[in-house]
């Protein structure tokens, strides 16, 4: 069985940055098509960026310009640098490991699941 860690989440301020880590067991990380989604209170888990093996990323349109995904397969370590963070990124947030079948947004397109971290932008 596959575990995903998350790490780096904390309570910032609005306009600050955090970077997530989501380590990864075993040794076919480097396999894995990777995503980053997010559940704020009260709503459902939001799609907020994903990375294929060969590097092409994606992206939620609240997000773009404002956060990196990126991985290192040496690290066995996928990561989400979060800049310019409003109250409204507040939320608790997965890594995942993609699956397929359903759109890249889908989390039922993710098989494994991190027990997240929580992010919390204050005003």
């Amino acid at each position: 069985q596959v575990q995903l860690v998350e790490s780096g989440g904390g309570l910032v301020q609005a306009g600050g940055s955090l970077r997530l880590s989501c380590a990864v067991s075993g040794r076919s990380f480097g396999t894995y098509d990777m995503g980053w989604f997010r559940r704020a209170p009260g709503k459902d888990r939001d799609f907020v960026a994903a990375i294929w093996t060969g590097n092409r990323t994606y992206y939620a349109d609240s997000v773009k310009g404002r956060f990196t995904i990126s991985r290192d397969n040496d690290k066995n370590t996928l990561y989400l640098q979060m800049n310019s963070l409003n109250p409204e990124d507040t939320a608790v947030y997965h890594c995942a490991i993609r699956s397929g079948g359903l759109g890249y947004t889908s989390p039922f397109s993710y098989k494994y699941w991190g027990q997240g971290t929580q992010v919390t932008v204050s005003s």
